[in-house]
């Protein structure tokens, strides 16, 4: 078998097929069932979703919750200063009149641990090359302010926040005032107050993540009632979604891809109720990618019960044993990307690609706020 290339993992799209909004209702998204032992495909609605379970089917959801991860802010200068940073006590004179203050964007990337009051975070910087080590950030909302305080890899900022007086809110609540929902990049307008709902799932609990779950977008209270009425259950893990999900795969060869780390954990209750299914008389059917990399980056570990956090830098390809997952609800991926080939390894590379191409035909919409796959 020759080795696995990155383009192998390519398909058309046209730009139309990429879902700007999601649909009306949760679950009126449509669902393209693939068999993976026959490659057969049936075009359904994601209402028909329950009607698909058996009893004593376990549905495992990813309870993340987004933050609002995108900043606007001013960076603040009191003078010209070598590299543009702002010198510590530069006073700006008349023969050297301070330069504008400029618009700048973070999104925010993962809390780095940090000595109280302040609160330290990884981000993306646009535009990066304007933010020095010392350069000083305000908000619409002064109740805190930033400071750069380093520089990370590709071509990340370590940014500190501290309030500014003594009535400020924790800082939770002021990120949730002022920060935008941390839409992808290829949803082409401005986030808007309906995506503050919208791009939660209805399972969102533990916040952390900068991207959604996409495929647990599609569900309502109504399905979770229904699936509930077939015998079947859910259950819970949490992983964290870094910006890493949206970057390509930028080698020719996957297996040099490098995922970055993202904090996950199966709750011993979870734990126990996969040890509990017998597959394939009950399933365990993962709903999204990040599920299942959870679940089958705890069952490397040795499927322990303690319920505790861990990493996972879990990068699937094919070939891949699958020792947990049995059935996988997800959203229909981007060209190239990790995601599809985690897809690929589950249900094969022709058949996946296949199934995509049916989709373009049948007008799915793609993407995170697109339509719904379910492979069984």
């Amino acid at each position: 078998m020759a080795p696995l290339k990155t383009s192998d993992f390519d398909y058309e799209l046209p730009p139309e097929r990429i879902a700007q909004r999601p649909a009306a209702t949760r679950d009126a998204s449509r669902l393209l069932v693939l068999d993976r032992a026959t490659g057969a495909i049936q075009h359904r609605t994601f209402r028909d979703l329950p009607a698909m379970l058996r009893q004593g089917d376990l549905l495992v959801v990813n309870d993340t919750r987004v933050i609002p991860a995108r900043l606007f802010g001013t960076l603040r200068r009191e003078g010209p200063h070598p590299g543009g940073a702002r010198a510590p006590g530069f006073v700006a004179s008349a023969a050297a009149p301070a330069p504008a203050d400029r618009e700048v964007e973070l999104f925010l990337l993962r809390e780095e641990p940090a000595v109280a009051p302040e609160r330290v975070w990884s981000a993306l910087a646009r535009p990066a090359r304007a933010l020095h080590p010392g350069s000083l950030l305000t908000f619409v909302d002064p109740a805190y302010a930033a400071s750069v305080v380093g520089s990370g890899e590709r071509g990340t900022r370590r940014v500190s926040f501290r309030s500014t007086r003594a009535d400020a809110p924790p800082f939770e609540a002021w990120l949730s005032r002022v920060g935008h929902v941390p839409l992808p990049p290829y949803i082409e307008r401005a986030d808007e107050p309906a995506d503050r709902e919208r791009y939660q799932t209805i399972f969102a609990r533990e916040a952390g993540s900068v991207a959604a779950p996409t495929a647990g977008l599609h569900f309502t209270e109504e399905t979770l009632s229904a699936i509930r009425a077939r015998g079947a259950a859910t259950a819970t893990v949490t992983l964290h979604v870094g910006a890493g999900t949206f970057r390509p795969v930028a080698t020719e060869n996957p297996a040099d891809y490098v995922l970055d780390p993202e904090p996950y954990r199966v709750p011993t209750e979870t734990a126990a109720a996969i040890g509990d299914a017998h597959p394939p008389t009950r399933r365990v059917i993962a709903v999204g990618t990040t599920s299942v990399r959870a679940l089958e980056s705890w069952a490397l570990e040795g499927r322990p019960d303690d319920g505790g956090w861990r990493e996972t830098g879990l990068f699937i390809l094919p070939p891949f044993e699958f020792r947990v997952v049995s059935a996988l609800v997800t959203n229909f991926h981007l060209p190239r990307s990790g995601l599809l080939m985690l897809v690929c390894a589950f249900a094969g590379c022709e058949q996946v690609l296949a199934a995509y191409r049916e989709a373009v035909r049948e007008e799915y919409r793609f993407y995170s706020y697109g339509d719904a796959m379910l492979v069984i």
